[in-house]
């Protein structure tokens, strides 16, 4: 789908969004997905093909060469995922990442149009300050995610990180963003089994749901072993 056919259209002061497609229009910014799944459900997924980039490129942290690799899917709109970087994540890249124990990659996994423009904004920011944005996107989540305004809380955070109003739009109205965040999500899906967020790939092994950090050392640490 082009963008001819897929746009987002600006108006008002703080603008009102809605996205055409094949002649319908639907709201961009509806009402955010919340996921429930139940954490520590275990599958296995060996695929090669899970550690291949989207076409935007990995988001990642730590040393490619690190003896562990955690992958994780989330959606920028998801409670649960909110939980897991406010709770674990500090801990989790404090111990294993930054010491070269994990390596981190974080990959885009929207539940709904809310997520995908949240998305779309993190890869619009200094390559430099992309973990420091996601962080505050989630640390925010109910000033952005759950308001009526979304679009005004979304520029409101996007300014906060740098981007002008122009580039706000210019991001937003970017549609090889917009099929590179799809194209990860349809591929977590599709070849993975990704079906809730957060879920979690510890070198092939997936782990759904906001788990703690303890729980991640029990799996982690055995690997650091062997």
């Amino acid at each position: 789908m082009t963008l001819s056919r897929r746009k987002i259209l600006f108006a008002g002061a703080t603008g009102a969004a809605t996205l055409a497609a094949g002649g319908a229009s639907a709201a961009w910014f509806g009402k955010p997905t919340i996921t429930s799944e139940p954490a520590y459900t275990l599958v296995s997924n060996h695929d090669s093909a899970l550690m291949e980039p989207g076409p935007l490129g990995e988001k990642a942290l730590g040393d490619p060469n690190a003896p562990v690799t955690l992958i994780e899917y989330a959606s920028m709109t998801c409670v649960h995922c909110a939980t897991f970087h406010r709770d674990t994540y500090p801990k989790l890249k404090e111990d294993y990442i930054d010491t070269g124990k994990v390596y981190f990659i974080f990959r885009e996994f929207p539940l709904d149009p809310v997520s995908t423009a949240a998305f779309m904004l993190a890869r619009c920011v200094p390559e430099q300050q992309y973990f420091t944005f996601v962080d505050a996107m989630f640390k925010n989540q109910d000033k952005w995610a759950f308001t009526e305004d979304r679009i005004g809380g979304l520029t409101a955070m996007a300014k906060q990180a740098g981007l002008t109003q122009e580039k706000f739009e210019e991001c937003l109205t970017n549609q090889e963003l917009l099929d590179g965040v799809t194209w990860v999500r349809q591929r977590g899906a599709q070849d993975f089994d990704v079906s809730s967020t957060p879920t979690l790939f510890i070198n092939g092994e997936m782990v759904r749901g906001a788990v703690s950090f303890e729980s991640l050392q029990e799996k982690i640490d055995p690997l650091l072993q062997s």
